[in-house]
This record gives structure tokens, C-alpha cells and sequence, in this order.
């Protein structure tokens, strides 16, 4: 029997897009360093599609029919490294290795270049939707050659989640594209789960409302244009009662939140790309925050925090509502403009459009607002940012006294909204006419003489800052 690909890499994710693929009727070579949990899976599971059990990556390679596929599923890393290392002499040209762990996409570019010189094909793909969305159908934003996609594409898109019928998986772009998008897909997944966070703080603490009744009114907002995954599992958090105290759930788990890695990937990237994604860096650092126990035990104790007595409005679940969604559109808009970025930095003809649908389903980011999103990048007249489409900017401008608002009484009552309070600043930095930075470039060039230009003349000047205060044209030195 000739199997359509191989998996090496049996834990769950692994196991469970060997599952999926057998299930959608191609023949799947396992292989697993422990040989234990290739019989495991084939013992609980082998009824489910056709698989090739093999002991060695030798017998795997064999079993596979030309072009060769083989999917890895290891942790990132060296354990990758270590993996192409052993395949490589294994395979002949136009074999394809595929990644679908999340790797760090420099990694990727590192080996898609060197394997290429080998005639091998290496293929970054980002695969999202968890442990079941791995089973029953992710998202899946695979980079590499174009050429590699023809012979991968077709399973791929195969067990892929489905909108309409369409597939959430298409070719993104070349080398590290597929793992950019994916890392890019978990910044903005960061955002998003902060701000939900945020909103239940402060409709908790500011308006009292417990977490049974938040969960019928995150259930409620599910069915508008919040409508998400991450809204529709918030209300499930939300309503959940712990057995063992019948406390609210919420309340017995410890608020340090964890991270593991790709969240800040996207913030160290986009600090190198020069890309203000300011709402996803505070999402990171508020999970940095909230793991600092003993600091926080400490500032408990040390800081003062008199809050305002402040009246909470009636309209207030609604304000918090409209905030939320229009932090929600900041975080997008973010996360895409980094994309633009990319895609000229590294030479990717990303299409935003595409991009956007293939979040449409099976990932953690699945939202209704992917919808317009999509439509937004798929005009003729695409734009510059998300904000500037039609549909958003008019969103934003009915938000905007309610987003005000929120963050307003956040502060009055101390209840920290990084990403509420970011994301504003950084709609009000895209729109005002004049910002800060005027002022520190005359700090600069004072005591660097980092130069600046001039609002009413072409070119690049400096101040004699230490001599009789003139200003002279800079020279350009390069």
C-alpha cells in the first residue's frame, strides 16, 4: 500500500490531523518515536480510515507514494532540526516536508532556503483550531513553493474547515509566509481574548454583575455582530459553577494567564517592522503582569488605589458591548496592517482578502465581523487600513462615544483596560491631525542631532542647538 502522506509526531494535534486525514479517505503513514503511540492510535482509531504503521522514518519514507509528503508534528525548535536532519537523506527531489507545529517563521525561511538547494520542498503551515478543529477541520495557512502547493493543496483544502463549501486553507505565500500569518492570527488572538477579558472586569467590578448573569449577556452578544468563538466560550466559562465549592468557576481559578510564545513572536516582529500593533503588545504584557505573583501580592499591599465613587449608567453592559467591538476592530485592523508590512519586507504578495476567509472557521479567531472583513480587502479600491473601509469607519464613529466612556470610568475606578485604553489611543493617533512626535524629534535632533524635516520646506534640516540657534540643511552623509 502506498500512503498519500506520513505524520511523524503522534501526540494529540498530530494524531488527530492523521485522524482527519484518514477520515477524508487518504491512506496515512504514522510514525512516532515511541512506537507505543502509533499502536495506541491505531488500536483506538484504526477503524476510522486507511494507515500505514511503520517502526523507523526509513520504513515511512517507504510506504509513501511520489512526491513524497511527510508532516511533521514535533515541538518547535531543534526537535524540527533534529527530524529534517534524520529525513533528508531519506528522500529523493521534490519530496515535500511539511511543519505544521508552530514554529517560529525565521526558522522556517532558515530551512525552506536550505533544503531548496537540496531539490527538497520544505512547507510551513499554520494550522489553527486546536485539538478539535486539528480532527474535525482547521484553518490552515500553508507557505512554501507554489509549486509544493500543487501536490500538498488538494489534501490540505480537503480536510480543511469549510464556509459555503469553500475551503479555510489556500496558499498564503512563499518560505515563512504560512507560519507568519499563523503567528500573526495568535497576536490578534491574544488581543481579543484581553479585551473579553477586560469587559468581564469591568462588568464585574464596576457594575457588580456576576458571572452567571455575564454569561447570558455574552451569550446574548453572540448573537450580534460580536457573534465569535471566543464570545461563544467566554459564555460558557462564564456560566460554569465549580463542583467541588459551587462558587462561580471563575472565581477559583488563579488570574496569572500563560503564553506560549507565539503572542510574543508577533510583538518582537512587529517592533522590527516598525508596525504599531500597540493593542496585541498590551495583551502580552498584561499576561507578563498577571503572572508576577509576588510583586502583586506586594503592590496589594503598598499602592495606593483610592478609586472614585463613580455612578455607573444605566446604558453601561451596552457601552461596554460597542467598546468591545470596536477594540476588537483595532485588533484586526492591527494585526493586518503588520501583514502589509511584511509583505513588503519580505517580498510575500499577501492577499489580505484570502487571509481573512480563511479565518472565517475552524480557527480560535473565528468571528461574524471576518465576514466584512473579507469583503473590505476583496473591493477593487482595497484599504489602507481596516479603519478606513466604509463599513468600519462608520462602526467606529457610532462606538466612539460609548468606547470614550468605558475607558473613562475604568480609570476613574482602577480597574486596569489595557487593550480598551490602547487601542483607543491608537484611533486617536491615526486620526489627529497633530501628534507628540513634533516635540521629540526637537528633543532628538537637540541632543543627537537626529535632524528633522519641516512642515513648510522640502528636506532635512538641523538646529545649531549649542551655538547661536540657527538652523542649517542637513547633509546627507549616505
Amino acid at each position: 500500500m502506498s500512503a498519500h502522506i506520513g505524520v511523524t509526531g503522534l501526540a494529540v494535534m498530530g494524531a488527530n490531523l492523521a485522524r482527519n486525514l484518514a477520515r477524508n479517505g487518504f491512506t496515512v503513514a504514522l510514525h512516532n518515536r515511541s512506537v507505543g503511540k502509533t499502536d495506541t492510535l491505531l488500536e483506538k482509531h484504526g477503524h476510522e480510515g486507511d494507515f500505514v504503521r511503520t517502526e523507523s522514518l526509513e520504513e515511512l519514507v517507504n510506504s509513501l507514494e511520489k512526491p513524497r509528503r511527510v508532516l511533521i508534528m514535533v515541538k518547535a525548535g531543534k526537535p524540527v532540526d533534529s527530524v529534517i536532519e534524520q529525513l533528508e537523506p531519506l528522500l529523493e527531489a521534490g519530496d515535500i516536508i511539511i511543519d505544521a507545529g508552530n514554529s517560529h517563521y525565521e526558522d522556517t525561511r532558515r530551512r525552506e532556503a536550505a533544503l531548496a538547494k537540496k531539490d527538497l520542498h520544505f512547507v510551513g503551515v499554520g494550522v489553527s483550531g486546536g485539538e478539535e478543529g486539528a480532527l474535525n477541520g482547521p484553518s490552515i495557512m500553508p507557505g512554501g513553493s507554489k509549486e509544493s502547493y500543487e501536490a500538498l493543496g488538494p489534501l490540505l483544502e480537503k480536510i480543511s474547515a469549510k464556509v459555503d463549501g469553500e475551503p479555510c486553507c489556500a496558499w498564503v505565500g512563499t518560505d515563512g509566509a504560512g507560519h507568519f500569518v499563523k503567528m500573526v492570527h495568535n497576536g490578534i488572538e491574544y488581543a481579543d481574548m484581553q479585551v473579553i477579558g477586560e469587559a468581564f472586569d469591568l462588568l464585574r467590578s464596576g457594575a457588580g454583575i456576576e458571572p452567571a448573569e455575564q454569561s447570558k449577556i455574552f451569550t446574548e452578544w453572540n448573537k450580534g455582530e460580536l457573534s465569535s468563538f471566543l464570545i461563544e466560550i467566554s459564555a460558557e466559562v462564564l456560566g460554569h459553577v465549580d463542583a467541588k465549592t459551587g462558587k462561580p468557576f471563575v472565581d477559583v481559578v488563579v488570574d496569572a494567564a500563560g503564553q506560549k510564545g507565539t503572542g510574543r513572536w508577533t510583538v518582537i516582529s512587529a517592533l522590527e517592522l516598525g508596525s504599531p500593533v500597540s493593542g496585541i503588545a498590551e495583551s502580552v504584557f498584561a499576561r507578563a503582569l498577571s503572572s508576577q505573583a509576588d510583586q502583586r501580592k506586594l503592590g496589594q499591599e503598598l499602592l495606593a488605589g483610592e478609586e472614585a465613587a463613580v455612578e455607573i449608567p444605566e446604558t453601561f453592559v451596552e457601552d461596554v458591548r460597542q467598546a468591545l467591538y470596536a477594540s476588537k476592530l483595532v485588533s484586526y485592523a492591527q494585526g493586518l496592517d503588520m501583514l502589509t508590512s511584511a509583505a513588503k519586507e519580505y517580498n510575500w504578495d499577501l492577499k489580505l482578502d484570502e487571509i481573512a476567509s480563511l479565518w472565517r472557521a475552524g480557527c480560535i479567531i473565528r468571528a461574524e465581523l471576518l465576514k466584512d472583513i473579507t469583503k473590505a480587502y476583496a473591493a477593487d479600491e482595497k484599504p489602507a487600513n481596516l479603519l478606513f473601509a466604509p463599513a468600519f469607519t462608520k462602526a467606529i464613529a457610532d462606538a466612539l462615544p460609548a468606547w470614550r466612556r468605558v475607558v473613562a470610568t475604568a480609570v476613574q475606578l482602577g480597574i486596569p483596560v489595557p487593550v480598551f485604553s490602547s487601542s483607543l489611543a491608537y484611533y486617536d493617533g491615526l486620526r489627529r491631525k497633530r501628534v507628540a512626535a513634533a516635540l521629540i524629534q526637537g528633543q532628538r535632533d537637540l541632543f543627537g542631532a537626529h535632524t528633522y524635516g519641516r512642515v513648510d520646506a522640502e528636506g532635512t534640516f538641523h538646529t545649531l542647538w549649542g551655538e547661536d540657534k540657527s538652523e542649517i540643511e542637513a547633509v546627507d552623509t549616505h
